[in-house]
């Protein structure tokens, strides 16, 4: 079945040439020029993804990352010319997926949708189901519940809980979550999985001050808990 794309950019123009091109990618695409009309649209077609320019009428991109992030875990593609390493952290801390600055090309965008895609849909024809403690993690569905509670992760959140959870008790460092959640393209953004860990305990710990699930070794990385 057909990803359905939203693509969010107040320029008619830009608008045209990636819906264009992405249609003849095989995608379903639907459109916004602003911020509000982004969350209008995402409600009404329960897109696959949203590629959504930084610079919006209305509403930031940013702001509009943090709604879309509120309402589930839909991959986002952050678009902008912005070339600033914290600009780049900014946009992976609220809720985006994967970053590409302008003028990028056509194919490359393209490719990055397919990655996110494969993160957040799964290519697996098996399901593939881990329980730990009370958390239940459906890889296949892409589905996470803490006892009869469905808890909404990120694709990034779920790919590092995935992660670690396939492998209690193992260390991993900084780079090697990140390598596995985001791929090779921000290996030099090691601190941003701090974030990410931190916004994954406040939803599955019972108290993220004292994790049970995912633990800090200091000077190393994280682990999975082993005795649950």
């Amino acid at each position: 079945m057909e990803a359905t794309l939203l693509l969010v950019d107040d320029e008619p123009r830009v608008l045209d040439v990636m819906a264009t091109f992405l249609q003849g990618e095989g995608f379903r695409i639907v459109t916004a020029q602003t911020g509000r009309e982004a969350l209008e649209v995402f409600q009404k077609h329960q897109p696959d993804l949203v590629v959504l320019d930084w610079m919006l009428p209305e509403m930031s991109g940013l702001d509009v990352c943090r709604e879309l992030r509120r309402m589930g875990s839909v991959g986002i593609i952050m678009v902008t010319a912005r070339t600033e390493e914290a600009d780049k952290i900014v946009g992976l801390e609220v809720g985006a997926d994967d970053y590409i600055t302008k003028p990028f090309s056509l194919r490359e965008l393209a490719a990055r949708i397919r990655s996110v895609l494969r993160r957040t849909q799964g290519g697996g024809d098996e399901p593939s189901v881990l329980r730990r403690g009370d958390l239940t993690i459906d890889e296949t569905k892409f589905r996470v519940w803490k006892g009869d509670q469905e808890i909404v992760l990120t694709p990034t959140e779920f790919k590092i809980l995935v992660t670690l959870a396939s492998r209690p008790g193992t260390v991993y460092s900084r780079l090697q979550l990140l390598q596995s959640a985001l791929g090779e393209t921000y290996l030099n953004y090691e601190r941003t999985v701090d974030t990410h860990v931190s916004h994954l305990r406040k939803k599955i710990e019972d108290d993220p001050a004292e994790p049970r699930y995912i633990q800090t070794v200091y000077g190393v990385g994280y682990r999975f808990g082993e005795r649950l």
